[in-house]
């Protein structure tokens, strides 16, 4: 289910794999309760959550007086978080910000509206890095459900795999949902971390079109994101 990939008195960092229920379902035990038995721990709490679908890092902090530190960085936006996707479609716009309030829609979905009263903020940019693929890498600003694959969505470039929100034709012999966490940098007790870590499944996550173009987004913390 995990890799573990640094662990502090206070938090342990892992590296979830693709289609990995956080939560125990139907009988079967899910991530966190699993990671909790694997390390041997008696106290541990979900800081964040990713999707089932996604792959990458996850912070579980180890004690209540970290938990409450990170979730609060969490919620005042403090936490720098980057995912990496892949599209088979060209998105309406090649980079820039994708804001607006989301409501639910049919068969657990969500979509974009054009209010802004609560919204889902989302950075981003792209690249082609084969016919018919294209790769983003995302910053989002908000914790909504869904954020990532929605804002995609609303700009015409669903993520590859993604049964919700891909058409057919995109999803045809897709090996995996192409939406990874891969950067996390947060501040702990006066002491900065960051983690960075590319995707270890998917046939598209690790061919040359896709580790060529990785290169200049290596340490996406850098790059010139504009304010929000």
């Amino acid at each position: 289910m995990y890799e573990l990939i640094d662990e502090t008195s206070e938090f342990l960092v892992i590296y979830k794999k693709p289609e990995v229920s956080f939560h125990s379902d139907a009988g079967s035990v899910g991530l966190f309760e699993y990671c909790k038995q694997q390390q041997g721990l008696a106290e541990l709490y979900p800081v964040h959550r990713l999707d089932k679908i996604t792959s990458g890092l996850l912070v579980f902090a180890k004690t209540a007086a970290a938990n409450s530190a990170l979730t609060a960085a969490f919620r005042a936006r403090e936490i720098q978080k980057f995912y990496l996707a892949i599209s088979a479609k060209k998105p309406t716009k090649k980079q820039g910000l994708i804001k607006g309030d989301m409501t639910a829609a049919r068969r657990g979905a969500f979509k974009l509206l054009t209010t802004h009263n609560n919204p889902a903020i989302t950075q981003f940019f792209s690249k082609n890095i084969a016919p018919g693929r294209r790769l983003f890498l995302i910053k989002p600003h908000t914790g909504k459900t869904h954020q990532i694959r929605v804002a995609l969505k609303s700009i015409g470039a669903p993520i590859v795999g993604d049964l919700l929100y891909a058409d057919t034709a995109s999803n045809n012999h897709i090996d995996r949902t192409y939406l990874h966490a891969y950067s996390l940098g947060f501040e702990l007790a006066g002491q900065q971390y960051r983690y960075t870590l590319l995707p270890k499944e998917g046939s598209y996550f690790s061919d040359a079109a896709f580790l060529n173009a990785i290169d200049e987004w290596r340490e996406p913390w850098l790059l010139p994101w504009p304010k929000v």
